[in-house]
């Protein structure tokens, strides 16, 4: 158990249309959620925050300091794990291809513009205090770009697909699929939708909550992780 507070991180649902699906990444063997199916994502960087970014961004001002760096840490994540870029206006930026640059000498070279109003909040989820590793992580959804094609880097994403949210999320609970309990949320809040539409269009009615489920013991002395009622997800129990 720690008192320390989590570092910060984001994490994008990219969805797209006819089937509806979404896009996971498989992460390697090693450090964080080693081998599991997650979302694009990754820890908030000091330069994500960088006032340097104000020129390459539409709606700069439209968003206070926290918010914009978490989303501008979603589009890069995804960007650097499966080279899709989210929210860029004009320019020639695309895809991340191949390049050393960084992604805000990337975005600024090709001429693009964020426009951070792409992506719209989908959950917020804090590791239980229980954990020796944590994160105080903030879901995003946004339509995926057309035209662009996922490739992972190949280092720390060593693989990519899109899904079918309940199809992955019944394959998850078959343990036919390496899925943590927070990804596997927000999949079946996503199953609740029938398109990128309908599942945007519900992540903004939503009211904001912040989930940090616990852990509980069961009468056979299994673990079990505990959500509240009020974070509107189907589950609130669930056997680890």
């Amino acid at each position: 158990m720690t008192d320390e507070t989590p570092p910060a991180a984001a994490t994008l649902l990219l969805l797209r249309d006819d089937p509806f699906e979404v896009l996971m990444v498989h992460r390697n063997s090693r450090g964080a959620f080693a081998s599991v199916m997650v979302f694009p994502g990754g820890r908030i960087d000091s330069a994500d925050a960088d006032i340097a970014w104000q020129p390459l961004v539409e709606d700069y001002s439209s968003f206070d300091d926290f918010e914009r760096a978490r989303r501008i840490a979603a589009i890069r994540e995804t960007w650097e794990e499966t080279s899709v870029l989210v929210g860029a206006i004009g320019g020639t930026a695309t895809s991340k291809a191949s390049t050393a640059l960084d992604f805000r000498e990337f975005v600024q070279r090709s001429g693009a513009r964020l426009r951070l109003g792409a992506l719209t909040n989908f959950s917020h989820w804090v590791t239980p205090v229980d954990e020796p590793r944590r994160f105080d992580t903030y879901f995003y959804v946004a339509s995926a770009p057309e035209g662009q094609v996922a490739i992972p880097d190949g280092s720390e994403i060593v693989g990519s697909e899109w899904v079918s949210p309940s199809g992955v999320a019944a394959a998850a609970r078959r343990g036919e699929a390496p899925i943590i309990f927070p990804t596997l949320m927000n999949l079946d809040r996503l199953a609740e939708s029938d398109s990128p539409t309908s599942a945007i269009s519900a992540a903004l009615a939503r009211p904001p909550f912040t989930v940090q489920p616990i852990f509980e013991v069961d009468e056979n002395g299994g673990r079990v992780i505990v959500i509240p009622a009020e974070a509107g997800y189907a589950v609130t129990r669930f056997s680890s």
